[in-house]
């Protein structure tokens, strides 16, 4: 039997689980899932006879290169920075990779290596990135091959709880890492291309600096601009583009009250807060407000951030009880932004019977034969229930298609890759499409960011 294993058996792989379990016969494969957890694993294979569970630490050289020696193909779920360790062995002993994660500078610098060992190291096959650069290259691709020039290329993506269970005043749960959302934007200034000017936002006005769609019947979001919209410029061919912009998708009014946290300095990673397990939230919060004798904290953060009193974001603060008197925060020597995780938590964890919900919004501006046009294209995806979730669908089902692939010499390119080449994306996002994961497109009038054309 041609051999996989899964490293990994976390939040997003049940789906890439289930899609190779249920083709292990057909295809002749066997599934060997390792985990930190054992049983995390055992559960996953529900004692398949074409599966098996195993023990394994990432760290633990001896268990994780017998584990890659005796596999056909090694598919990697584990965090992003722990991937380097599997890719190495890959190389060594020549075993294909995939993995959803971004290609990172170490992961590069094993292009040439794994070229001399006739193996892929396939990066970005998840949602975003994956069905991301996927589904943007179909549609580029087709308006080049008709003669078209590309002028405008914007992509948004947001993991959010589904309409049926957006149920608070912040229209938002966590649906993945929630550190990475309290994170989100730092480390550098956004930098994005708009009508041939290039853009730059710093951290602190990010969430201020906002843009809106609308998505056919899920109405109304907003989008900030991710910290490098040029990453991909040169990769999907948008060398003499107008405009490139990627950016994150909430609901509209998410971002202003975000802001209010990044105004505080409640998102900052960089220092820990002595005897912060002692603290209450209303501790916490006033940590970021001036010393009064006479004023509550809530006054001064009315004050501070000139909250109007009829202000629905004030409403949003008070739904997360940071001014609790009685609610500790029990993390030692933590940081601001993991003390603000630690609070959003128990306010937007998903409910037993919530759903989630993936959308991604692309537009196409482009001229041809003298005339400007454009395209959009929306995807929509609803998670089934809180193992079947969407993320979990549109991160691991890519995944799993890529390694068939590669397991069936569909895809025969060699090195680090990410999925922007056709005879990637194209059998893939056909497949995707019979699991209900398609894009609708429609023609709009294109107006670039000059609606009246001065």
């Amino acid at each position: 039997m041609r051999k996989i294993l899964i490293i990994g058996s976390g939040k997003s792989t049940a789906y890439l689980q289930k899609y190779l379990l249920d083709k292990s016969d057909a295809e002749n494969l066997f599934i060997t899932i390792g985990d930190l957890d054992l049983k995390t694993a055992q559960k996953a294979i529900q004692n398949h006879k074409n599966a098996k569970a195993i023990a394994l630490n990432v760290f633990d050289n001896q268990s994780r290169t017998q584990a890659i020696k005796n596999a056909d193909i090694v598919v990697s779920m584990l965090p992003a920075r722990f991937h380097i360790e599997v890719a190495k062995d890959c190389v060594i002993y020549a075993k294909p990779m995939v993995t959803a994660s971004y290609v990172s500078p170490e992961m590069q610098a094993l292009h040439d290596a794994a070229v001399a060992k006739n193996i892929i190291l396939l990066n970005e096959i998840g949602v975003d990135p994956g069905i991301d650069h996927m589904s943007a290259m179909q549609v580029l691709d087709r308006i080049r091959d008709a003669g078209g020039n590309i002028i405008l290329f914007e992509s948004f993506t947001g993991g959010l709880v589904a309409p049926e269970n957006d149920n608070n005043l912040w229209n938002y749960k966590f649906t993945w890492n929630p550190r990475n959302v309290v994170l989100a934007g730092q480390g550098g200034a956004a930098k994005f291309l708009q009508e041939g000017t290039y853009k730059y936002i710093p951290y602190n006005r990010l969430f201020r600096r906002t843009e809106f769609l609308e998505i056919d019947n899920f109405g109304r979001f907003e989008v900030y601009a991710n910290r490098d919209s040029l990453k991909y410029q040169n990769a999907y061919g948008l060398q003499n583009v107008k405009t490139l912009y990627r950016g994150t998708m909430r609901r509209v009014g998410f971002s202003r009250a975000w802001n209010m946290f990044v105004t505080l300095g409640m998102t900052d990673d960089s220092y820990t807060i002595d005897n912060s397990e002692q603290m209450t939230y209303r501790d916490f919060t006033n940590l970021f407000l001036p010393y009064s004798p006479t004023d509550s904290v809530e006054l001064k953060l009315r004050h501070q951030l000139k909250i109007d009193q009829d202000d629905i974001v004030w409403d949003k603060l008070v739904e997360l009880d940071i001014f609790s008197a009685t609610k500790k925060v029990g993390i030692k020597n933590a940081t601001p932004a993991q003390i603000l995780q630690n609070i959003l938590t128990q306010s937007w964890s998903l409910a037993k019977n919530d759903k989630d919900m993936i959308v991604m919004y692309h537009k196409f501006g482009y001229e041809k034969n003298g005339k400007n046009h454009q395209i959009d294209a929306t995807m929509v995806v609803l998670g089934e229930d809180q193992t079947y979730t969407a993320m979990a669908k549109t991160v691991g089902l890519p995944v799993a298609m890529a390694t068939l692939a590669i397991l069936n010499k569909k895809i025969t390119a060699t090195g680090v890759q990410i999925p922007i080449s056709k005879n990637i994306y194209a059998p893939i996002l056909s497949e995707l499409a019979t699991f209900g994961i398609v894009f609708k497109e429609k023609e709009v009038p294109y107006l670039g960011y000059n609606p009246l054309n001065i």
